[in-house]
């Protein structure tokens, strides 16, 4: 992967954990979608089981069979490997013991020529950040019974 940084979007990474340690792929076909659409590019892909003991072990797509991952076997190519060893070890840190997590690496195709126009501009980004889905929905159902509580009055 050769790219100046006027082509490359911003990148995010998740880790999706999973009670158990048996991985199905059920997540494959949206990331696939999201490929085949040209939103997103997978950089890196791993999977991590960590067992009750907190030991775990780090799986490349190659080292699982397709009944474990199903489609996520198709990203294999053009994966660039961006996690060290160390990354490794933080980010099974955050699932709990007997557990098996995705780690997921992306760019974010779509974003790039926004990315591309600011660093043109002479801008560059200052701050980013990602509400969880959580909180957003705690702030609606908080804001829905202020509004409840304003219409009582």
């Amino acid at each position: 992967m050769s790219a100046t940084i006027d082509e490359l979007g911003p990148v995010d990474w998740v880790v999706v954990e999973f009670p158990g340690t048996k991985l199905t792929g059920e997540i494959a076909p949206i990331l696939a979608e999201y490929v085949d659409r040209g939103l997103i590019r997978i950089l890196d892909l791993l999977f991590l089981m960590k067992e009750a003991d907190g030991s775990f072990e780090a799986f490349e797509s190659t080292d699982l069979d397709d009944s474990e991952i199903g489609q996520l076997r198709a990203f294999e190519t053009g994966i660039a490997m961006l996690l060290s060893e160390q990354d490794v070890k933080d980010l099974a840190e955050t699932i709990e013991p007997g557990s098996s997590a995705a780690v997921l690496v992306w760019e974010n195709l779509w974003a790039a020529p926004f990315g591309a126009a600011v660093r043109h501009a002479g801008g560059q980004l200052a701050a980013s950040g990602r509400i969880p889905v959580q909180a957003v929905l705690a702030a609606i159902e908080a804001d829905a019974a202020e509004a409840e509580e304003i219409k009582k009055t």
